[in-house]
């Protein structure tokens, strides 16, 4: 009996170990957010037999390493902003003060076009309210990711809305707050690209 037993913890032993080699590139580690990928794979180029006369490919920082989905449904990658200075912008569709921001958060983003990324992160709502925010106030220009299970607000550790979240052109955060009507947003971005 005692044969037995000691087999049958053997083969699920055996069996656990080879399921843990299973993982997927998008699982969520202790403390990651749902929705985001947060894989570790080495972003950085391999250089063997690269041409030296090529443009250096852009390594993405961890803090890019997310998608989602616009508030139009279209699938978002977050590794799309490397290398240049980013603006996330973290709104509500029935926040005042968020509706106050969108004509200057669309100024610095028409602005700095081709210079830094800006990106709406909605969330605390649904995507209908979303899009018609999107519509009223002016700011679909740039994209604007629907985040209603909240995935994308986690990672940036965003727990209220009418935030900015800058990052320069390496993932660095250099500033996380409210700026009342966007005042103010236009200056930090023009640090960053210089």
């Amino acid at each position: 009996m005692r044969a037995r037993s000691f087999l049958s913890v053997a083969l699920l032993t055996a069996a656990a170990l080879t399921l843990t080699g299973c993982g997927s590139d998008t699982a969520t580690p202790a403390g990651g957010a749902a929705g985001t990928s947060n894989s570790t794979a080495s972003s950085a180029p391999s250089t063997a037999g690269a041409d030296p006369s090529a443009p250096a490919a852009t390594v993405v920082p961890e803090a890019l390493r997310f998608t989602g989905t616009t508030v139009d449904g279209k699938p978002f990658d977050g590794t799309s902003l490397a290398g240049k200075p980013t603006v996330l912008w973290f709104w509500a569709p029935w926040c005042p003060k968020c509706k106050a921001q969108g004509p200057e958060t669309a100024k610095v983003a028409e602005q700095f076009q081709g210079k830094a990324n800006v990106v709406g992160v909605a969330g605390l709502d649904k995507q209908a309210a979303m899009k018609e925010f999107v519509t009223s106030t002016g700011v679909g220009a740039f994209p604007n990711l629907s985040d209603e299970a909240g995935g994308i607000w986690k990672r940036f550790e965003i727990t209220q809305q009418s935030v900015y979240v800058v990052l320069d052109k390496d993932g660095k955060t250099v500033f996380t707050g409210n700026l009342p009507a966007g005042k103010g947003l236009a200056d930090k971005v023009a640090k960053l690209v210089g």
